[in-house]
């Protein structure tokens, strides 16, 4: 059921305060399962990319283009779900959003070709963003205000656990049982969220969301800051991410069970991130973007020396792993300065999150044809999240130019 008093200005304009027949933590959990099925499906295909790529007689960088379809995927589905379906009651959404990531999942372990399974990416990405776009708004409606950025977080886990336990796992009955195997785990898990989400979730109305409401976000400059930030900042995690079982591969020298569990350690730090950056953003949103791009850049630019060593790669990467702590404060900025057109904003970070991932995988890619070497990939990360700082930096300021204007006319009359 749901109640008629939202509890925060801001979200009244999409949903109003929501009570889960059993619970707003069951809730929140239906929700993470679909992080989990969509993290996992994201990141083991990077990890098993020699693996297909092996199997279809072609090469990494040439398969790499199903990395790419997904995230092309995303960035187009986001907002034409999210505007053309705004008037869709919110769990109806989520459930079809759920079932069209299993039927493209189950289409990429059916593909014979190359081309096939870089369709079936495309597909599977299509309704990536919307998913975790209403989910967020669904889970700041669940809290009071002052809660929100750790409601987002919680539905956030399932994405960060995925790559505890959802991507190793997969990557290793890639390397068992074929890479098909993954994408048949990953479609099952989507066809789990449905179900999940069809019990824990009340009935959600819309609120007074409208597609042309949701056409005003592209109006707002910070909207369009705050998401230019986010697909330059994190690139560089995908520059690093996309290229990262080659080089524990070649550089290190891992073996495969070795690669799984430092595939791990780096998810444990995706999800201690997760729950310290939604902490910290309910306390000081802005302070926490900064201070994690500045840890991103860090902590990449190290890899490029750590990676021939494998405990020293291992704390690399959880530390890397711990710069996903942005995302809370990122999608609860988001909902502050789109205004009315929350849910399209929500779904819109992670078109600029997929983006980000186009770029990194792009950027490391070029850097290693160049012949900088599978290394290079942490550097080209320390760029590409040096350029978000610099972003950030002048959405600051016009942020701080736009409150000070009003203060001052008075003053120049």
């Amino acid at each position: 059921m749901s109640a008629s008093v939202p509890s925060d200005p801001h979200l009244s304009a999409t949903l109003p305060t929501i009570i889960a027949p059993r619970g707003a933590g069951l809730a929140e959990l239906a929700l993470a399962v679909g992080g989990l099925a969509i993290g996992t499906g994201e990141f083991a295909s990077m990890s098993i990319l020699p693996l297909v790529a092996q199997d279809l007689g072609t090469t990494l960088p040439a398969m790499g283009h199903m990395i790419s379809a997904y995230a092309l995927g995303v960035v187009v589905g986001a907002p034409l779900i999210t505007i053309f379906l705004a008037r869709m009651p919110r769990r109806l959404m989520l459930v079809c959003l759920m079932l069209m990531f299993a039927v493209g999942n189950f289409l990429g372990a059916l593909a014979p070709t190359p081309g096939l399974l870089i369709a079936a990416r495309f597909v599977a990405g299509i309704p990536h963003g919307a998913y975790f776009g209403v989910a967020a708004l669904v889970a700041a409606a669940l809290v009071t205000a002052d809660k929100r950025a750790q409601a987002v977080s919680r539905v956030m886990l399932g994405l960060t656990v995925a790559n505890i336990v959802g991507v190793p796992l997969a990557t290793w009955l890639g390397q068992v049982l074929g890479w098909r195997s993954a994408f048949v785990i990953v479609g099952a898990l989507g066809l789990l969220t449905a179900a999940l989400v069809a019990v824990f979730l009340p009935p959600i109305a819309a609120g007074n969301a409208s597609p042309r409401g949701e056409l005003g976000v592209f109006r707002r400059l910070q909207v369009w800051l705050t998401l230019l930030m986010v697909a330059i900042g994190f690139g560089g995690l995908f520059a690093l991410y996309t290229y990262v079982t080659p080089t524990l591969q070649q550089i290190t020298h891992a073996s495969p069970l070795a690669i799984s569990v430092l595939l791990g350690l780096m998810g444990v730090g995706m999800t201690v991130g997760n729950l310290v950056g939604g902490w910290l953003a309910d306390r000081s949103r802005t302070a926490t973007i900064c201070g994690v791009l500045v840890w991103n850049a860090l902590a990449l630019a190290c890899f490029s020396w750590t990676s021939a060593h494998l405990w020293l790669a291992g704390l690399n990467l959880f530390l890397i792993g711990t710069g996903i702590a942005v995302v809370p404060a990122v999608q609860t900025r988001l909902m502050d300065v789109a205004g009315d057109a929350q849910t399209v904003a929500a779904a819109l970070n992670h078109s600029a999150f997929n983006i980000a991932n186009a770029l990194g995988a792009w950027a490391g890619g070029l850097a290693i044809a160049a012949g900088l070497g599978l290394t290079s990939t942490g550097l080209v990360g320390a760029v590409l999240a040096l350029g978000g700082i610099a972003v950030l930096a002048v959405s600051l300021a016009l942020e701080r130019r736009a409150v000070a204007a009003p203060a001052l006319a008075p003053a120049c009359k």
